[in-house]
């Protein structure tokens, strides 16, 4: 779907973060850029926003509570198979954490405090980012 002619598709994306501030502020960003944006502020509500509706992107914190984003990206690639695009957007940054994001199928690992022009190069051409 395209909004004018030559315009990038929009995106439906879910931002998943346990501080409502980041997951706001993502979601804000996000819908500045002309997509849409839904919010979740843990991950047992990511999970039932994904359940209740499709989203091309899921931005998702690591650390969450109940489940968190490993848990939460290994659930969806059991369901789902390679989509949606997973971004893990996260202030864990050992090569641990990297690599266990990779393991249960994040297919970008962003450092928090996020770089806004990071995560928009992220939604508009995800292989390249």
């Amino acid at each position: 779907m395209t909004s004018e002619l030559g315009a990038a598709p929009r995106l439906r994306v879910l931002a998943a973060d346990h501080f409502p501030d980041t997951a706001d502020t993502m979601a804000a960003l996000v819908r500045a850029w002309g997509h849409e944006c839904d919010v979740a502020y843990d991950g047992d509500e990511a999970l039932q926003a994904i359940e209740e509706r499709w989203h091309d992107v899921i931005l998702c914190d690591i650390a969450m509570p109940r489940t968190n984003g490993f848990d939460l990206a290994m659930n969806i690639r059991r369901r789902f198979g390679r989509l949606p695009l997973l971004i893990a957007v996260t202030g864990r940054v050992s090569l641990e954490d990297r690599l266990r994001a990779w393991q249960c199928g994040f297919d970008h690992f962003v450092t928090k405090p996020a770089d806004p022009a990071q995560l928009r190069r992220l939604l508009e051409n995800p292989v390249e980012g």
